[in-house]
């Protein structure tokens, strides 16, 4: 049950929130009895609840009398920082990163012990793959995971390290002892890899976007099919949509809206990079 409340004395905020948290990528349209089921509402409760949330524009009625999220919703998760801010920055620098490599490039950022994924570009030739645009998927599996991790905190890895770590594929590193030294490694060399660790016949590589102070406050990466894949070439490609966002986001810290901004040095195409 996602988000379900069975406590009489809890909120209004709270049951509503527990309605919004019933609608997930598996169930994106649901019944008014669904919706009570998922959020552990009382059916009346959940009708005068949801009725609200129809007329506010949060989530809509369609014609056979079932329900979706509503365009209000996302018009106001528009105004998130993950999209006024780091989206609206990285987008270009990603686009043209695909455009050099012609492979599957993600944008990730860590939320709690999940890699959140805040933008994706694929192509026809891409390898397929289970990521989404505000999915999530687990930190030490991932490429863009592991590079968001190896620039945590010493005491966010020592508790990270703790567990559980779920194994996704016979290949995911979950012993806290290899996965320590191979985001020690990623510390060091500024890079990190995986391969079929969350996915059979895929691998990937990864580096991250760093704040000032050393941080991680993004990753981004490229899938590729691990028959033949050479990681290591994609490496400075990465590198420099990184260090250009990085730079970006730095030169507009105090600005909301950093993509209306027009005072700001065009950024290097694709073929100057390559050449670089």
């Amino acid at each position: 049950m996602a988000g379900g409340i069975r406590d009489p004395g809890t909120s209004v905020t709270s049951r509503v929130l527990a309605i919004l948290a019933a609608f997930d990528v598996d169930h994106p349209t649901l019944t008014l009895s669904d919706i009570a089921r998922r959020a552990g509402l009382p059916v009346a409760t959940a009708h005068r609840l949801v009725g609200e949330l129809v007329t506010w524009g949060a989530l809509s009625r369609g014609p056979d009398g079932s329900y979706t999220v509503g365009v209000r919703l996302w018009e106001v998760g528009l105004l998130s920082p993950l999209h006024t801010r780091l989206r609206e920055v990285a987008v270009p620098y990603l686009q043209d990163l695909h455009a050099l490599v012609q492979e599957n490039v993600h944008l990730a950022v860590r939320d709690g012990g999940e890699a959140l994924y805040v933008e994706k570009v694929t192509g026809h030739r891409s390898v397929p793959i289970i990521s989404r645009v505000g999915g999530r998927l687990p930190l030490h599996a991932t490429g863009v995971g592991k590079a968001l991790l190896a620039f945590q905190s010493a005491a966010y890895l020592a508790a990270f390290l703790r567990g559980p770590l779920r194994r996704c594929t016979p290949y995911t590193v979950i012993e806290p002892g290899r996965l320590a030294r191979e985001l020690a490694d990623v510390r060091r060399r500024g890079w990190a890899a995986t391969s079929e660790e969350m996915t059979l016949g895929s691998c990937s590589v990864a580096v991250p976007v760093l704040d000032p102070d050393g941080t991680a406050v993004a990753s981004i990466g490229i899938v590729v099919h691990s028959l033949g894949a050479n990681l290591a070439r994609l490496v400075p490609a990465l590198r420099d949509a990184a260090d250009q966002v990085a730079a970006r986001l730095a030169a507009a810290v105090d600005d909301p809206f950093p993509s209306l901004r027009h005072d700001v040095a065009p950024r290097r195409s694709p073929a100057h990079r390559a050449s670089a």
